[in-house]
């Protein structure tokens, strides 16, 4: 009865230690993931705001981290998500939400002449971040007036016409979105300037 109550308890104690050793091992892993995508987005660059010459890259979805080209956005929305990229170390942008971007491929022909001038083949990207109070711009809706559809912010239900240098259409935002000049380098969407216009929410809003 002793050598069997014995046997149990050391094998009770060598599933113990193989549990700990398990476990260790899996916090382990889960640390090494979790410090690789913190060094990735604290990487050199990666805070700074849309540089000349960056490319865009889907910020989510099945295409996350691919390059964004003209000929895959689809007519007349929805809009893609975007990062910039740096094409000479690989940075994605990613280190601060504000650097996030709307593109979406509309008519030219609808396109104001502010606009037109920053697009390609009829390509605009915008801020992706209301300047109401910072919430994310996440709906392409049938604007509050009028038969286009527009980006809209559920937060309060700001709206902005993209045709139109993305100026506010309904809601409390006190301005339009910042836009993003484009430019085309080798059937890829690239950055042709800096944001127009102050990212974000102003101070106090």
């Amino acid at each position: 009865m002793r050598n069997e109550a014995e046997r149990a308890a050391a094998s009770d104690l060598g599933q113990t230690r193989r549990g700990l050793i398990l476990t260790a091992l899996a916090t382990g892993a889960c640390l090494a993931s979790s410090g690789s995508a913190i060094a990735q987005e604290d990487s050199p660059g990666s805070n700074e705001r849309p540089q000349k010459a960056d490319v865009l890259v889907y910020s989510d979805g099945d295409r996350a981290g691919e390059v964004i080209k003209p000929a895959d956005l689809k007519a007349g929305g929805p809009p893609s998500r975007a990062w910039p990229k740096d094409p000479k170390t690989s940075v994605v942008r990613k280190g601060s939400r504000l650097n996030e971007i709307l593109v979406v491929k509309l008519d030219a022909a609808l396109l104001d002449e502010e606009t037109r001038a920053r697009s390609v083949d009829g390509v605009v990207a915008y801020s992706a971040i209301c300047v109401h109070t910072g919430c994310p711009i996440t709906g392409w809706v049938r604007a509050a007036s009028g038969d286009r559809d527009v980006f809209k912010c559920f937060c309060h239900n700001s709206e902005y016409d993209p045709r139109q240098s993305a100026q506010v259409v309904f809601g409390p935002a006190p301005r339009r979105l910042p836009a993003l000049p484009l430019a085309e380098q080798d059937g890829a969407l690239t950055v042709a300037a800096a944001f127009v216009g102050k990212v974000g929410a102003q101070p106090g809003r």
